[in-house]
């Protein structure tokens, strides 16, 4: 199984916000947008191992700004960190403005997806290698985020949270 880098799981999807997709402040619902993150990292991971994959967590969501009616709304996502089965899928979120054309980040997340087989059973999926210097500090940063998830499930002990114990006990 060859490696891959982070810009052959990119996936963009742009859409317009329409009336029937928004709250009463005219702004678009969160779990909206959260659906059309899901999707986005969903593409970005299947290109990544190219098998089924489902949706294990949404790790991490932050809502910066609000997306009125009418924007163009970008979302970019690619496979940030490849581990056995699983895949960190980092997402950004942006809209042009209506008059320069200039986009803004208004959002981003980080959604986890596994990789099965047709009977849902896990299989391997390829290694990530990241090439920028972002794509470096988002690969990682995914060891610390997903030892974190580990321990607050309970499914690590802190003590063998080897990337967490570094950030707060100095060697």
């Amino acid at each position: 199984m060859n490696a891959k880098t982070p810009k052959e799981s990119l996936t963009i999807l742009t859409d317009l916000v329409l009336p029937g997709e928004t709250n009463p402040l005219e702004n678009l619902f969160g779990g909206e947008l959260l659906a059309r993150m899901d999707r986005a990292s969903s593409i970005a991971a299947r290109r990544h191992c190219k098998r089924i994959v489902v949706t294990a967590t949404v790790n991490h969501v932050a809502f910066t700004k609000a997306v009125p009616v009418g924007s163009v709304l970008t979302i970019e996502a690619k496979v940030s960190r490849a581990f056995r089965s699983s895949m960190e899928i980092f997402v950004d979120v942006w809209i042009e403005d209506r008059e320069s054309g200039e986009r803004s980040k208004v959002n981003e997340g980080i959604y986890t997806f596994v990789a099965v087989n047709e009977m849902g059973t896990l299989v391997k999926v390829p290694e990530l290698i990241p090439e920028t210097d972002l794509e470096k500090e988002r690969f990682e940063g995914a060891l610390r985020r997903k030892q974190m998830s580990l321990v607050l499930s309970k499914k690590m002990k802190p003590a063998d949270a080897t990337e967490l114990r570094s950030l707060f006990i100095e060697d």
